[in-house]
């Protein structure tokens, strides 16, 4: 796989993060190494740590930013793992946190990692190669409550049941194996569609949250990122979806809260206290010349704080 992929508000969100030439900072998707290069090229005595659970993008990273190897840190992980990863390297605490929660162009555009319901290829889906689960597992393997459950709030795909049902009475005979096969029983439910985009999207990005977890414990890892940054160091996340967007969003609000006390106590005793300062106080999307460039960060959001 060849990784040709176009960063997301690259300006914004270099601009954002208010690099500091000395100061060490994490993307947390290196995806196409996009992101990193820009942060990369701003740093003389600083550092960058570089995440990805795809291997292949690893590989590539490395190629990619050959020419500042003195510079970066490449770690083939889930970056929720990034404290972890951080105290491991002696680092207690960073200038800036990039988190890009998309999903990279090479892995939808290489049909046989099974992310796109344009390319009939195996159930897959796996954004780390390593593991074993995979949308094939999900498919043919959960019960239709939970697939519905799924589809539902991870899709929120209106004929989530109805979905579901069809897939469990199918594997009855046989299993599904490809993302065509999928695709058949999905577009069953739309005969009509065109308008509202494709009818597998939804349930493509559920299969997709569930076989990664992608979802799982987000919210403890932003909280926990804006508590790792230098006071005025900042930390930018982009989402693609309103269920991540959500969960950026309230914990991005939930660290700016300063005392939570009932208004008629005299003094504070709570003990919380402001963290972070949002400086996005509407998420930035993209530009009418990005999307013209890249239709894909159509959907994204981007939003930064700063810790205070």
């Amino acid at each position: 796989m060849e990784f040709r992929h176009v960063p997301v508000m690259l300006r914004e969100c270099v601009e954002g993060l208010n690099i500091d030439p000395d100061g060490i900072y994490v993307d947390c998707t290196l995806g196409g190494a996009g992101h990193s290069l820009e942060i990369a090229k701003r740093l003389n005595r600083g550092r960058l740590f570089a995440f990805d659970l795809d291997p292949e993008a690893i590989a590539f990273g490395k190629e990619k930013l050959n020419s500042y190897a003195d510079k970066v840190t490449f770690v083939n992980c889930d970056f929720k793992r990034m404290n972890e990863v951080l105290s491991e390297n002696g680092i207690n605490s960073v200038n800036g946190i990039l988190m890009d929660l998309g999903i990279s162009s090479p892995q939808i555009d290489t049909p046989e990692r099974g992310f796109s319901y344009m390319h009939d290829a195996p159930l897959d889906m796996r954004m780390d190669t390593n593991q074993s689960f995979s949308a094939y597992d999900v498919v043919n393997g959960y019960p239709v409550e939970k697939l519905t459950k799924i589809f539902r709030d991870y899709g929120e795909e209106k004929n989530a049941y109805a979905i579901a049902r069809d897939i469990v009475k199918r594997r009855e005979s046989e299993a599904l194996k490809t993302t065509g096969e999928l695709v058949k029983i999905i577009s069953a439910h739309y005969p009509a569609f065109g308008r509202s985009g494709h009818p597998a999207k939804r349930v493509f990005q559920a299969i997709r949250i569930e076989v990664n977890g992608e979802l799982d414990g987000l919210d403890k890892a932003v909280t926990a990122g804006a508590k790792t940054l230098v006071k005025g160091g900042r930390i930018a996340v982009i989402t693609f979806h309103s269920l991540e967007d959500r969960i950026v969003k309230n914990a991005f609000r939930e660290l700016e809260k300063d005392c939570i006390c009932p208004k008629n106590l005299p003094v504070c005793v709570c003990g919380k206290r402001k963290e972070i300062e949002i400086l996005t106080k509407k998420p930035i999307t993209a530009s009418a010349e990005e999307l013209e460039a890249n239709p894909r960060a159509l959907s994204a959001k981007l939003r930064i704080a700063e810790r205070v």
